[in-house]
């Protein structure tokens, strides 16, 4: 049968195309243009978002299983609970969910709220379901590279509780083997959570020293206060985007994003390798940078 990704030409949806289809799947993708897609051959591709109806229920026609990932929007919550009801509408139950770590305690960050409910929708309607809570993503770091290489500091206000950070790679490959192995299951199986980290919690410091070693030159943390990240990330998004994003700093700074026991071993084992590190992410950025 069909899987249904939805996100999917964002870096983690895209990565999740790309492991489905080495992996022998039938994939339908649900984008707003075709016309920038650019996904394997065999890759069924439907016109539409998450808020067009009838484009929804033409692509769920004939799936078994869906992967929702929903991108940080003002619409966010309408976009989840629409595409929940039209999936059981057309008869799905099995779905690999997106959501964030510690979306039941980061209450106050809107995106996190809205995870939080989507979560409690998928319990409460009955869906086969994996939720994945991936914690930072160590792909978020592209927005500031060129600060810590230009300017030797690193701005993000992360803290000094730590953060697990995790590579888009393992949380796509993760998802993948989850979406595969509840769409071949001959019945539905039991819901599971399942937090993705990465193998090292790094502070704003320990990345500040992380960049420092792969350039061979001092980078400074830039401190915990976010309001000039606030203010910088104002410049490019809308502004209550912004503020959501320094909400969501204020919780790394006061909670941080912490792995629970077993957590890596977990992954580790699921994927049969080790997860990327973001001393490795470094390096190539350093290495990169170094051939320019």
């Amino acid at each position: 049968m069909t899987i249904l990704v939805t996100g999917a030409t964002g870096r983690v949806g895209g990565h999740v195309v790309q492991q489905l289809v080495q992996r022998g799947a039938d994939v339908r993708v649900l984008v707003r243009d075709p016309a920038k897609a650019d996904f394997p051959a065999g890759v069924e591709v439907i016109q539409g978002d998450l808020l067009d109806i009838d484009a929804v229920r033409a692509a769920f026609s004939g799936v078994r299983t869906l992967f929702l990932l929903n991108a940080v929007a003002a619409d966010e919550f309408t976009q989840a609970l629409i595409t929940l009801n039209i999936a059981r509408e057309s008869g799905v139950e099995r779905v690999v969910y997106l959501s964030v770590i510690h979306a039941d305690r980061f209450v106050n960050v809107p995106h996190f709220a809205v995870k939080a409910g989507a979560e409690r929708m998928i319990q409460q309607m009955g869906f086969s379901a994996t939720i994945l809570r991936p914690a930072y993503f160590i792909d978020n770091e592209l927005t500031i590279k060129d600060v810590v290489l230009n300017h030797g500091l690193y701005p993000m206000p992360i803290g000094g509780k730590g953060l697990a950070m995790v590579d888009a790679r393992d949380i796509a490959e993760v998802a993948a083997i989850e979406l595969i192995r509840r769409d071949q299951a001959p019945g539905k199986l039991p819901t599971e959570t399942l937090n993705l980290v990465g193998p090292d919690t790094l502070t704003g410091s320990d990345v500040a020293a992380i960049w420092s070693d792969v350039l061979g030159r001092p980078v400074a943390y830039g401190g915990d206060d976010p309001t000039g990240f606030e203010q910088n990330l104002a410049s490019f998004m809308p502004k209550w985007m912004a503020y959501e994003m320094r909400l969501m700093a204020e919780r790394f700074v006061g909670d941080g994003m912490l792995p629970e026991a077993g957590d890596v071993e977990r992954l580790t084992k699921i994927l049969g390798r080790p997860l990327h590190t973001y001393r490795e992410f470094a390096a190539q950025i350093a290495a990169t940078a170094a051939k320019d």
